[in-house]
Formats: C-alpha cells, structure tokens, sequence
C-alpha cells in the first residue's frame, strides 16, 4: 500500500484499503456515456438496462470524474494523467500509456468507434463522432504507427468481431453523440447498450472471463473531486461478486489500473501506478 492511501486509511476516509487480488479476466470492455451525474443515471426508470446491470453486478457508489470538460478524463482513462482540458485539443500525446503498456506485454486493442468512417480516420469529427472522445487517436504510440491507427474502427466491426469471436484483450468502446447521452436522452443511451452490449455479454467468450465496463465520463452539473460523482459498473459473469455495491471512493486512475491489471499488466501509466486496482468488487 503506498504511503498516501496508508494515510487516508488510518484517517478512516472512503478509500479502497484493503489489499485483494484481482482475477485475470480473458478480455476487457470500456464502454463511456456522457456527462450525466450519478443520482439522474442510477435508480432512473429512464435506464432500465443499465440498472438491470448494476444490481446484478457491481456498482460504485462514490465514484468521481476527474474534470471538466470531457478530454480530460477520456485521458485519465488512458494515460493516468488529464494531459489537457481543451476540448479542441489537436496535439499528439506522447506521455506513457495504455497502448504503450498493451503493446509492451504482446497484448491487443481495438477503439470502436461509432460513425468513424473507416478504419485508422484521425481526422476532425465527422457526423456524430468526436474525436476528443476517442483518446487513443491523440496517442504517439498510435498517431505514428500505419498499423496501430488501423485498430480505430467503426462501431460496425463490433458486431463482427461478436460473431467471429475475434475481439481483442482490450476494447474501448465510445457511442456516437446521440447514443453515449450526450446529445440524446438516457432513454436512448439505454436502448444502445440493450441492442448492442447485451449480446455481447451473453456470449460465451465473454461469460468464460470477460470484464466490461461502463462509465460516465463526468457529471453534469457537480464539481466534487474534479468532474463529479458518476455512474460506474462492472460486468463479469464469471468473476462479480454477485450485486456488489461499494462505498469506497474511486475515479477514474483506478479505472485504467483495473483494465490493465485485470489483463495480466503489472506496470502502469500516470496515477494508475499508485491507484487502488478496485479488486473489491470480484471473487
């Protein structure tokens, strides 16, 4: 345990203190909503779906957004460091990384992103993707390389990679404007993960090992740690702890620790080396 969060714990605070060991997981999924806070998303009659999964599974109960507005966090997400809050950001991102890791231990990824053109499009938003909330395609590691662009691929590819039992070990899947909530309702939002996550989940590489995901970027109207308390479940069918609820504070460093971790990763990016890796909510 490193010396901070020993402090925070003999403070009595919210924090993850227990050290668990976490499973290793066949595949991991990330899906990201949209600047929605926590009390409008969980318990809402408007996300039945997502409910459904929440109490069958595991549900962080304090969990916090980084930032405003959404860069920032796609990137915590990612690099364990917020890199920028503009929106508009065009740079390329050379700081350490969950591609670098990913690639470093033989490991695969693919970002699938909805109405993305084609296959390694970094280009401006086109449609109702947007780029800034496809963090990857910031990232040297995949900027520079002909090959590694090409695992950004349209949303349409996931129901390929489904029924061909393709799918990489890491997945980071991004709705377009509408179906992530950010445009549309939670209604709509809600219907997306029915039709297309759904399937997924009842698959059987999946039931075997695999973890998902899904997380709300930031809240909409609160400020609390940075981006405000937010949605966040986590999905195994194999590994849950049948509907687990935590009161421990997380946010998003400890996110990426888990992905990575849960993948057999035992080096980290940014605030995720010194993050709580969430084991809490498995057996």
């Amino acid at each position: 345990m490193n010396r901070g969060l020993h402090l925070l714990c003999l403070a009595g605070l919210a924090v993850s203190c227990v050290a668990q060991q976490l499973p290793t997981f066949n595949h991991v999924f990330i899906v990201l909503e949209e600047n929605h806070n926590y009390s409008s998303v969980i318990g809402s009659s408007s996300m039945p779906y997502l409910n459904s999964l929440a109490n069958t599974y595991g549900l962080a109960t304090q969990y916090y957004a980084n930032t405003h507005p959404s860069i920032g966090n796609y990137f915590m997400l990612t690099t364990g460091a917020l890199i920028t809050n503009d929106d508009n950001f065009s740079g390329t991102v050379t700081a350490d990384n969950v591609v670098r890791h990913l690639l470093s231990a033989g490991k695969t990824w693919k970002a699938y992103e909805e109405d993305l053109p084609k296959a390694g499009y970094i280009k401006p938003d086109v449609a109702k993707y947007a780029r800034r909330h496809c963090p990857l395609s910031y990232l040297s590691d995949v900027y520079n390389s002909s090959s590694e662009k090409l695992n950004l691929v349209p949303f349409t590819q996931f129901t390929k990679d489904l029924s061909n039992d393709s799918f990489p070990d890491f997945s980071f899947i991004t709705p377009n404007l509408c179906n992530d909530a950010h445009d549309c309702s939670l209604g709509t939002a809600d219907g997306w993960l029915k039709t297309h996550i759904a399937p997924l989940i009842q698959s059987s590489t999946f039931q075997k090992g695999g973890l998902l995901i899904i997380v709300f970027d930031e809240s909409a109207s609160d400020n609390t740690h940075g981006g405000g308390r937010v949605a966040w479940v986590a999905v195994s069918p194999k590994f849950s702890k049948a509907g687990y609820q935590s009161q421990f504070l997380y946010q998003h460093e400890n996110t990426l620790r888990l992905m990575m971790q849960g993948l057999g990763l035992t080096t980290y990016p940014g605030k995720a080396k010194s993050a709580a890796n969430m084991a809490e909510f498995f057996h």
